[in-house]
């Protein structure tokens, strides 16, 4: 096993299961094992293009047997004409077998709290990881059933800036818009041909070519300071759009994965409940935890954003951005009592 393996993020298991789940009962005609290994999150983190991935198709043979334990009707395909041929061998859930019997009924009080559990349920960070696994499929050329949800509520996603995006990098548009990097005084439009959308740790993240410097760049969606703004400039659609996910999602991994950062938090706190729940959180003792980061910045914004009941310990960097935070809220409540 490789070291860029070992070093994959872990997902828990219930992600994975519900994400595999999702892919299979989004497309009518199924997805090979190739294209749920290197798409499907909680495999893709592991998948090696080319290499061994033995132990990960072992994985999901045994998450094919706990998806069948569930009752889900888990079906392989063959083509008539590739009998033994087990690379295009495709799974799929057909969703009319998956769908309610039509026994089942719910009453007015019952709608209601599904309605509720709904709204909860697209708040939460699963929908984004839901978001990513259609966006997928799509770019693997797999047109998926709409409404695609028997199983889950409608997916939506809270930033500004993806609609216009991803209509964008379906119509292959250059666009622009004004972004700002921690330590900037002001923003700067940066005009950029989309590559691709993913989500990293709860996170929207377009990777993009600069066209002003003719690099790739990965742009955080939530420092857009305005929705993206299309031009009439089109550029040549990419041969294989799924690659520049993968080298998006390989890179955030990558920064993801090499940062690391030690916080304290006094326990049954609601900073404890949050921090030890982080993806990739490590606890060291009762209330020390190791976490995993891709943005300094936003961690620090977080930790800050608990006061007195966490602190951080390490690196040193981090210490520093979170007491720039803590001093500028003091002195801003400091001016506000004075103005009084």
């Amino acid at each position: 096993m490789s070291d860029s393996t070992r070093a994959a993020p872990r997902v828990p298991v219930e992600e994975r299961l519900f994400s595999l789940v999702l892919a299979l009962v989004a497309t009518e005609s199924g997805l090979t094992k190739d294209a749920i290994l290197s798409t499907v999150q909680g495999y893709r983190q592991r998948f090696s293009a080319g290499g061994d991935n033995a132990s990960l198709e072992r994985q999901f043979e045994r998450d094919k047997d706990d998806i069948r334990d569930l009752g889900i009707p888990l079906e392989t395909v063959t083509p008539p004409d590739e009998e033994g041929n087990s690379q295009n061998t495709r799974y799929r859930i057909p969703k009319g077998d998956y769908d309610l019997p039509e026994d089942v009924t719910f009453t007015a009080e019952e709608i209601t709290l599904l309605g509720l559990a709904a709204t909860v349920w697209r708040e939460g960070t699963l929908s984004g990881e839901s978001q990513r696994a259609l966006m997928k499929l799509r770019s693997l050329g797999i047109t998926e059933l709409d409404p695609v949800i028997g199983v889950a509520p409608r997916l939506r996603t809270r930033e500004a800036a993806f609609e216009p995006l991803r209509t964008a990098l379906e119509r292959h548009l250059v666009v622009s818009f004004p972004y700002i990097k921690p330590g900037d005084a002001a923003a700067r439009t940066r005009t950029v041909a989309p590559l691709a959308l993913v989500q990293h740790s709860g996170r929207w993240h377009l990777y993009a070519l600069d066209v002003d410097i003719d690099e790739r760049r990965t742009f955080l969606l939530s420092r857009m300071l305005q929705a993206p703004r299309s031009s009439s400039r089109t550029f040549e659609a990419p041969d294989d759009a799924e690659s520049f996910s993968a080298t998006a999602l390989r890179d955030l991994d990558r920064i993801w994965e090499g940062n690391v950062a030690t916080v304290r938090a006094d326990p049954n706190t609601h900073a404890w409940f949050r921090l030890s729940r982080l993806h990739g959180s490590e606890a060291i003792d009762g209330d020390h935890f190791r976490l995993h980061f891709t943005d300094i910045n936003i961690l620090a914004d977080e930790i800050a954003a608990f006061g007195p009941e966490a602190e951080a310990l390490t690196p040193p960097s981090l210490r520093a951005a979170i007491v720039q935070r803590l001093t500028r809220t003091r002195s801003a409540h400091s001016d506000a009592e004075e103005a009084e």
